[in-house]
């Protein structure tokens, strides 16, 4: 079975840091349990300074509300802690999940200071699951950005994601390759990836397999017999150049070619890639081997991918590991979650985090996330983030400001709109469809068509621009107004 829940595996309800046990039992003690908040999951700087982030972990949040329920074994536990009394831990026994939850889909490139989660609900719920939802979405996200840039760098060359036993954990090296597959590589070498979400499954022998056998030969010609159909073999144990190549191409001809099969490809995992890649293709051609694919692996970024293919080294696919797995340039994302609203009889009241750091003040209100394209080239032009309840007219021009620096300003025309933000959950319960990992595959490769090159540059890319409607940056500069002696 394809896709069951992953968190099914463990209840993860307790997987919250503590001071979201604290307040719930003070928000209880405040008869505050029922008040409706809102809080917006959100990042502030895109990883490696790059031009977008893309959106993964949609999914597994989905798993993790559904199965949100506290065990005799959490009450237990709590009750041991002694600063949690009776009244506290009945109201987690009786724990209903009773939240809305909106989300911007999985594969969308998403950008600085935009609500990509948006939570409405009492406050106890929306709080005690702000751990988990930061874990999911920081996490997935963060790899699915960096396995984007990767991915652009080989310029159509299959990727394969390598990196599993480097992983941060196996949580980090399961999802992790799911969210790289949703960011565009051809498959994994996580065999429980690969059976949990359907991924396909690349991978064919390590270093061990060759020196297990008397000699290079005998290695390359056992396993081309045990799979005839789909032989790779790795040439760099010994010499790449002297004695790989020469016994793969040995091992075409004597044991592949009598059973009416072809070598496949050949795998360099060292060494000067680019040098040995063009001379293992001329040895290879000269051979007849000219559909022999060429892999090569070794600790690869999308830096070192541009490089080769700059000084033309002979490479037909990427095995990508750690620097993949661990996002090694920037392992952290830094998503945020941030009380916007409070609702009471039905009035929202906006709420604001104040900071003498500019790039820290919040944006407040129940807000709605909008994207512009382009009618004529479909390419992105700004997002604008609106109060709920504002109108766009596609039919006319928009004009958009810099939130920080409000005398830039454009007239946008000739548009057409999309409301990035979908209901996920309705008073706890799941109403949206559960969105096959293809399909989000495809929507990231969709929408990163959709940016402008520039935006995609791994040095000094454009700036996308996140702005307030006009109607938002109101309420928020008469709050900083309004509260300028906290500044």
């Amino acid at each position: 079975m394809l896709n069951p829940n992953w968190n099914e595996r463990t209840n993860l309800t307790m997987l919250t840091d503590f001071y979201e046990m604290t307040m719930s039992k003070g928000y209880l003690d405040h008869k505050m349990e029922d008040r409706v908040a809102y809080f917006d999951l959100f990042f502030r700087s895109i990883p490696q300074d790059g031009g977008y982030a893309i959106m993964a972990g949609v999914d597994q949040m989905i798993d993790y509300l559904q199965n949100l329920h506290f065990t005799e074994d959490d009450l237990q536990y709590l009750e041991g802690i002694q600063i949690f009394n009776q009244d506290f831990l009945n109201y987690l026994r009786d724990f209903k999940f009773s939240c809305d939850i909106w989300a911007i889909p999985e594969g969308t490139p998403i950008f600085p200071n935009e609500p990509i989660v948006k939570v409405r609900g009492p406050i106890i719920q929306a709080q005690m699951i702000e751990t988990m939802l930061l874990v999911t979405i920081n996490h997935q996200s963060l790899i699915a950005t960096k396995t984007s840039r990767i991915v652009r760098a080989a310029k159509g060359r299959p990727v394969m994601e390598f990196g599993a036993r480097r992983a941060q954990g196996y949580d980090a090296a399961v999802l992790g390759a799911r969210a790289a597959y949703i960011a565009g590589v051809a498959g994994t070498s996580n065999t429980l990836c690969c059976q949990q979400f359907g991924i396909p499954t690349l991978g064919t022998m390590a270093h061990s397999w060759i020196q297990a056998f008397p000699n290079e030969y005998d290695a390359f010609a056992a396993y081309a017999r045990s799979f005839s159909a789909n032989t790779v073999l790795l040439v760099d144990t010994y010499n790449v150049l002297k004695s790989g190549i020469p016994n793969a191409i040995r091992v075409a001809r004597e044991v592949l070619e009598p059973l009416g099969r072809r070598l496949k490809g050949i795998r360099i995992d060292s060494g000067d890639l680019a040098y040995l890649t063009q001379r293992a293709r001329e040895m290879l051609d000269a051979a007849g081997l000219q559909d022999c694919r060429i892999t090569v692996s070794n600790a690869l970024d999308e830096y070192i991918i541009r490089d080769l293919i700059q000084q033309g080294a002979a490479i037909d696919s990427f095995g990508v590991g750690e620097r993949l797995i661990t996002s090694r340039a920037e392992p952290v994302f830094g998503g945020v979650y941030k009380l916007s609203a409070i609702e009471k009889d039905g009035v929202v009241t906006p709420c604001m985090k104040f900071s003498e750091n500019a790039g820290k003040i919040t944006n407040p209100g129940n807000k709605e996330v909008w994207r512009f394209y382009d009618k004529t080239t479909g390419k992105a032009m700004a997002d604008l983030i609106t109060l709920v309840g504002e109108q766009i007219d596609e039919n006319g021009p928009y004009e958009i400001f810099d939130p920080m620096y409000t005398w830039k300003r454009k007239v946008l025309t000739n548009f057409t709109i999309r409301r990035l933000l979908e209901p996920i959950f309705a008073n706890g319960q799941l109403v949206s469809r559960r969105v096959p990992l293809e399909e989000s595959r495809e929507n990231c490769a969709r929408e990163i068509e959709r940016l402008w090159e520039s935006l995609k540059r791994f040095e000094n890319p454009q700036t996308y621009y996140v702005d307030l409607s006009q109607k938002l940056w109101d309420v928020k500069d008469q709050l900083l107004h309004a509260n300028l002696d906290l500044i």
